[in-house]
């Protein structure tokens, strides 16, 4: 028997836990960790662009990547999009978006060399079970419409607003009430 409940109030969710309590040898609870395509659209959205084409490419090659190839991707290391995808699974779990024990979608795959100290990672995996989630969250991923950046990034030199060329500090700051920016909900000064 699986039971879903959702949005139920304090009271029956403490009479339902007394019951689970008092019947507890007699049940087996589970949690569902399976990835499924909301929880895959919530992971890919809440990475950065590196971790998220690291994903791309490893769910691209059906699951398997050799390091080497992301290597070449990506020249500065595979050390930033590595710790991001770990701290986007931690951080799922602590916002509640997966459960605790949800395995990450990308694993480490470590080839031959030093037993007892490091060892560089020989390929990325994916599981197949996972692949297909993740395939389709990357095409709506995709899909999705996302606002032009249409603003230019102003000069790092250009004056701030609410100062004058010459100013050392904001006009707002001023001792002069009539360069004050105008707060309706103040008593003026």
């Amino acid at each position: 028997m699986r039971i879903t409940i959702e949005g139920a109030s304090e009271e029956f969710e403490r009479k339902l836990l007394d019951l689970l309590a008092e019947h507890r040898d007699e049940l087996a609870v589970s949690v569902d960790t399976a990835w499924d395509a909301d929880r895959a659209m919530v992971f890919l959205n809440t990475l950065n662009e590196d971790a998220r084409l690291f994903v791309r490419l490893v769910v691209e090659s059906d699951g398997h990547l050799e390091a080497a190839v992301l290597r070449e991707a990506f020249p500065h290391g595979l050390r930033g999009p590595t710790v991001a995808l770990t701290y986007a699974l931690k951080r799922g779990v602590k916002h509640g978006w997966w459960p605790e024990g949800t395995e990450a979608p990308v694993t480490v795959v470590y080839g031959g060399g030093p037993q007892d100290g490091w060892r560089q990672a020989s390929a990325y995996e994916m599981s197949g079970e996972d692949l297909p989630v993740f395939r389709a969250a990357l095409a709506h991923y995709d899909a999705a419409p996302r606002p032009p950046w249409s603003v230019e990034a102003p000069s790092a030199f250009a004056v701030p607003p609410g100062w004058a060329a010459d100013d050392d500090v904001p006009r707002a700051l001023d001792d002069d009430p009539s360069a004050a920016p105008n707060f309706p909900d103040r008593a003026p000064r």
